[in-house]
C-alpha cells in the first residue's frame, strides 16, 4: 500500500510499504476513505522526538471495514467507522474507568496517512456510524479520531461548568475544538488566546467569546483584566510547551483546574505556586474511545461542526506539502484524501 513515512526531520515522503495483516482474531483491517495530519506530529517533523527512519506516520483516520478477525463480533466488513488513535478492547479495568487511552490491551493507528489502517482491538475501539456517511459529513468525523476528542478531554479535565470562565491555550486544531467543547459544557466566557486572524475568526465562530493575542505577561495580563483581577474558573492547555503550561497556571484562579492535553515537551511545573495559590493539574493522552459515542451524536445532529478546522485538502500524494503548510501555519489542520 501506499503509506506516508518518515526518514530524517522535514523528510517526508509517500512510500510503498507492505499491507497491514491480521496479525490476532481480534484486529481489523480498515481502508482509510480520509486521514489527516496532526500537531503532534510536526514534533517528529520538527526533529523535537525521536525518528525511526522509514516509519510510518499518522493516527487519525476513518474508512470502511475490509476484513476482521476471527474474534471480532459487533464490527462489521463494510462498516463505516471512526478509528480512536489509541485502541483499547473497552472492558479491562482501566476502561471500564473511563481511561480507554490506557487500555491494558492498548494499541495504536500507525498509518492513519496511508491507504489501510490495522486495528487491534476491532470491537472494543471502532466505532461504526449509521451506513455510509455523506462525503460533506466525514471531516467531522474525522476529527471524532483525535482532535476533538482531545478538546473536549481537555475541557472536562479542566472541569468546564455551566456559567464558568474557561481559557484555552492554543489556537491549532485541539485548542479550536477545546473552544467547542467549552461552549458545549456551558461555559458563559470563552476566552481563545491567539495571534492569528484566520484562527481567531473560528474560535469565535466555534463560540470564543472574546480573543486575546498578548502572549506572556502581556497575555496574563490581559486574562485578568477580562476577570476582573479574578482569573480563570478553567484553563484549556492545547499546546504542550513550558511557557504555555506557565501561562495557564498563572492565568487559573485559586481552586481552578488547568486541563492540559498538549504532549509535553519541556515542561517545568511551577509546584510552589499550584500548591500556594491552589490551582489544579488534570488530563494527560484523551481517552477517545470513551467520549465517542457522545460526540458522534453532536455530530450527526449538526449540534458542533468541527470539521471546519480543516483549511486545506490534499491528496495522499501531496502529503509533503501538507506537512510544510501546517509547520509554516499556513494551514490549521490539513485532511488527506488517499
Amino acid at each position: 500500500m501506499r503509506a506516508t513515512t518518515i526518514h530524517a526531520p522535514g523528510d517526508i515522503r509517500l512510500s510503498d510499504v507492505p499491507d497491514p495483516t491480521i496479525e490476532a482474531p481480534t484486529d481489523a483491517i480498515v481502508r482509510v476513505v480520509a486521514g489527516c495530519i496532526c500537531g503532534s506530529d510536526l514534533w517528529p517533523y520538527r526533529g523535537a522526538n525521536p525518528i525511526e527512519a522509514g516509519s510510518t506516520i499518522g493516527h487519525e483516520a476513518v474508512g470502511v471495514v475490509e476484513e476482521i478477525g476471527a474474534d471480532v463480533r459487533t464490527i462489521k466488513k463494510g462498516d463505516f467507522v471512526v478509528i480512536p488513535f489509541v485502541h483499547c478492547d473497552n472492558t479491562c479495568p482501566h476502561c471500564l474507568a473511563g481511561m480507554t487511552s490506557v487500555c491494558d490491551h492498548q494499541g495504536w493507528t500507525e498509518s492513519g496517512q496511508a491507504e489501510l489502517v490495522r486495528v487491534n482491538q476491532a470491537d472494543g475501539s471502532l466505532v461504526a456510524t449509521d451506513g455510509l456517511p455523506d462525503d460533506a459529513l466525514i471531516p467531522s468525523l474525522l476529527t471524532l479520531a483525535d482532535v476533538m476528542a482531545t478538546g473536549w478531554h481537555a475541557a472536562v479535565s479542566s472541569r468546564v461548568r455551566p456559567g464558568g470562565t474557561a481559557v484555552v491555550i492554543g489556537d491549532g486544531a485541539v485548542g479550536l475544538c477545546g473552544v467547542i467543547a467549552a461552549k458545549e459544557l456551558g461555559a458563559e466566557r470563552i476566552v481563545a488566546m491567539s495571534r492569528h486572524e484566520p484562527r481567531q475568526a473560528l474560535a469565535r465562530e466555534f463560540g470564543a467569546t472574546h480573543v486575546v493575542a498578548e502572549r506572556d505577561d502581556a497575555g496574563v495580563e490581559a486574562i485578568m483584566d477580562l476577570t476582573g483581577g479574578i482569573g480563570a474558573d478553567s484553563v484549556l492547555e492545547c499546546v504542550g510547551t513550558d511557557q504555555s503550561m506557565k501561562t495557564a497556571f498563572r492565568i487559573g484562579r485559586p481552586g481552578s483546574t488547568v486541563g492540559f492535553v498538549g504532549a509535553p515537551h519541556g515542561v517545568e511545573l511551577p509546584v510552589r505556586q499550584m500548591f500556594v495559590r491552589n490551582v489544579g493539574l488534570a488530563g494527560g493522552m484523551a481517552p477517545v474511545r470513551t467520549y465517542l459515542p457522545d460526540l458522534l451524536a453532536r455530530v450527526v445532529d449538526g449540534r458542533i461542526d468541527p470539521g471546519k478546522v480543516f483549511d486545506l485538502t490534499l491528496p495522499l500524494e501531496q502529503v509533503a506539502e501538507g506537512y510544510r503548510a501546517m509547520d509554516e501555519r499556513r494551514a490549521v489542520k490539513v485532511l488527506l484524501r488517499p
